[in-house]
């Protein structure tokens, strides 16, 4: 296969030299602040195997730039909420800092949680799990 001009791994470290990373321990004092909007952008079935923050948005990573345009027809206006701090994570930082930065670029502010998800659940982060399906 032929080299990449540039590796997934040199994007998402250009990524994070320009956007806000919010470590686990400052997320978890944050997460209850109603002016704070934690966005899940993992897949459904990383949530359902996993669980995910309580009170988080659902957002997929594939759909994400359509949902916070206010100009597509997908938009949701969960992004329209001015004075609103919108922290994204993905399982652990990588796609979410990709998305962050592309979301910067739209001139959407947003930050990351640096180490995602699997650093929450470590570190003692609540935790909801789905309910299973009957």
């Amino acid at each position: 296969m032929k080299k990449l001009k540039i590796s997934s791994a040199d994007m998402v470290k250009s990524a994070r030299a320009r956007i806000e990373e919010v470590e686990t321990e400052e997320l978890k004092t944050l997460f209850e602040d109603p002016n704070v909007v934690v966005v899940d952008i993992r897949d459904v079935r990383e949530r359902a195997r996993s669980g995910f923050i309580p009170g988080s948005f659902h957002a997929p990573r594939g759909m994400i730039e359509f949902w916070v345009d206010p100009d597509s027809p997908y938009f949701k206006d969960i992004f329209a909420q001015e004075n609103k701090k919108f922290i994204f994570h993905c399982a652990s930082g990588w796609r979410s800092a990709i998305t962050v930065a592309t979301l910067q670029d739209m001139g959407f502010e947003a930050a990351h949680l640096k180490d995602g998800f699997i650093s929450w659940e470590k570190s003692g982060g609540a935790v909801e799990l789905a309910e299973k399906k009957k």
